[in-house]
């Protein structure tokens, strides 16, 4: 089935709006004005070859597939203080000041809605901006309550809704989860296996938007919120945006998975001073980021098949709040490999990066390929996303696939299905033999 064409605005619909989410929106309301380029997004600068490579079919994605176009994505969100995006942009300081004062006016009209927050699933946080209610039903209600009132004030045609918000405490999938019945039971009996995160997404879910998660929180990855998805006829994705750190194990272990060269341990640790940093200064919180970080090594190297190499590697990761930072994070990572005949070689690297600056363009890709997914009629878990995610969502009975050049191939075949164009496999043989 091809995708409908794109119509109308587009909201995109954001649960914390912090670091990440206002320098996506205020990185997208510059390049509406041509005052910036949309480096990092694949559906904004990437291609894709068709066919043969004698064919040189090679479009841009956006003149491919039919995506929203950036000029129809208007914004909303909910956080826990009570400012607006200009504000926010300001006291974040991802983006230089002179930057933000070229787009005051729009940022400033942009203030966000209270927010869900409940400080035991984010210990480290505090704020005054949130709302109340008789239960967590009443909650997921009053958020479906602004989605309606965002889209009616915004005459959008579709929505969309990214979680941008903060990591919550480490919670494991519990029979409140196991079924949408359990879990609507649960919210009206204030279960408290039900975070924030999940009633976003509910309330998302039944107000017929797609969604993803951008945090390593249980969030939409439960049996219920699956089921809600598949109920709805709606795309959901995560989890935890593959910004800085993770990205590099993600390019560099296949490649030395490829070559069979062997690991004795790798050693990561990191330093941010923004609240991300911050909410992970709480244990439960970094144990959920921990979680999603160590899991990408295992999926890649696949232990038990060249136990040789790395049976019983080392892998350890360690995340430090250091306020001076602000949002420029550093990480360093110490390789112990070794190669023919075992002999030992190290790697290290220095990875200085800004978080919210790697994140902004994967929160534009998502929305555009999410909402390309609803036209197209695809529901459920989007694989083919993977791409994006740490710890990407799957069925239960398959492993992640973690490999960042796969989950390419992965992302470009399913846009040439979705548009009936052959599958590209790179086997080639045929060149040689006709």
């Amino acid at each position: 089935m091809k995708p409908t064409k794109s119509s109308g605005k587009l909201g995109v619909l954001i649960p914390g709006m912090g670091a990440v989410a206002s320098t996506f929106i205020a990185g997208v309301e510059a390049i509406k004005r041509q005052q910036a380029k949309p480096i990092g997004s694949m559906t904004q600068m990437g291609t894709i070859r068709l066919g043969k490579r004698t064919e040189n079919r090679v479009p841009a994605i956006n003149d491919f597939v039919p995506l929203a176009n950036l000029d129809d994505l208007v914004f909303g969100g909910w956080d826990i203080n009570d400012e607006n995006l200009y504000e926010i942009g300001i006291r974040n300081g991802v983006l230089e000041k002179t930057q933000l004062e070229g787009l005051r006016d729009v940022l400033e009209d942009n203030r966000v809605m209270p927010a869900v927050f409940d400080k035991s699933y984010v210990r480290n946080l505090d704020g005054t901006w949130v709302k109340s209610g008789s239960n967590k039903r009443d909650l997921a209600e009053q958020i479906i309550s602004d989605i309606q009132h965002f889209t009616q004030a915004q005459q959008t045609e579709n929505n969309v809704m990214v979680w941008c918000g903060s990591t919550e405490i480490f919670l494991e999938v519990a029979d409140v989860h196991t079924s949408l019945d359990k879990f609507e039971a649960g919210m009206l009996k204030n279960d408290p296996g039900i975070a924030p995160s999940m009633l976003y997404a509910y309330a998302a879910l039944k107000a017929g938007l797609p969604f993803a998660n951008g945090s390593p929180n249980l969030c939409v990855d439960t049996p219920a919120l699956r089921e809600l998805a598949q109920q709805q006829e709606l795309p959901i994705a995560g989890k935890d945006f593959k910004t800085g750190q993770t990205l590099m194990k993600t390019i560099i272990a296949p490649g030395l998975k490829a070559r069979q060269i062997g690991i004795n341990g790798w050693f990561s640790t990191n330093i941010l001073g923004n609240r991300d940093g911050e909410v992970l200064d709480d244990p439960d919180s970094f144990k959920t980021k921990e979680q999603s970080k160590l899991g990408v090594l295992d999926y890649i190297l696949q232990p038990d098949l060249y136990p040789d190499l790395y049976e019983d590697f080392y892998h350890k990761v360690r995340i430090n709040y250091y306020p001076p930072r602000g949002d420029n994070k550093e990480g360093w990572d110490n390789i112990d490999i070794f190669g023919w005949l075992g002999y030992p070689m190290q790697i290290k690297i220095d990875f200085l990066c800004r978080d919210s600056i790697l994140a902004a363009p994967i929160v534009l890709d998502l929305v555009l390929f999410l909402d390309l997914a609803r036209r197209t009629g695809m529901s459920g878990i989007q694989e083919w996303l993977s791409f994006y995610f740490k710890s990407p969502m799957c069925l239960p009975e398959l492993y992640p696939e973690h490999d960042l050049f796969v989950q390419l191939a992965k992302l470009k075949n399913t846009l040439r299905h979705i548009m009936g164009e052959e599958l590209i496999t790179h086997l080639g043989m045929d060149y040689y033999e006709n």
